[in-house]
């Protein structure tokens, strides 16, 4: 269930779109280790991954929310707590050693990657290009 990155994915904001790639490379990591009956084994490498994206892109995207005063900003904030909640429940499931975990991130991270980007990301494209983010 790897997710290919593509035009369909880019909000054509390099900044943004290279973090979004870091994302889909570590569910692909995280897929073919999990095909090949390894995603146990690395699956707390990709957790931590995880944290660090999240930190990184969901920070810098509310920078700009705040310094522009986009008007969406909360209703979006609001995706990236929900997000950074269900991260912080693998890594309690990780801990406890839950069977499947590994293909139940892949599976969330497919989904809600393309869902968030496709229908939230895409709403502020034109107004942080007005505001001069390329």
């Amino acid at each position: 269930m790897s997710t290919g990155w593509g035009h369909h994915l880019s909000v054509t904001i390099d900044e943004i779109d290279q973090q979004h790639q870091k994302l889909v490379a570590l569910i692909n990591e995280l897929d073919q280790a999990q095909r090949q009956e390894k995603g146990k084994d690395i699956l707390g490498t990709i957790i931590s991954g995880l944290i660090r994206y999240t930190h990184e892109h969901f920070e810098k995207e509310e920078i700009y929310f705040d310094r522009f005063g986009y008007p969406d900003a909360a209703s979006h904030k609001k995706e990236h707590t929900e997000f950074t909640a269900r991260i912080s429940e693998f890594i309690t499931d990780f801990q406890k050693k839950k069977p499947r975990l590994s293909r139940d991130v892949v599976m969330f991270l497919c989904t809600w990657l393309q869902k968030h980007i496709k229908d939230s990301d895409m709403k502020y494209v034109s107004f942080f290009k007005k505001n001069g983010v390329r």
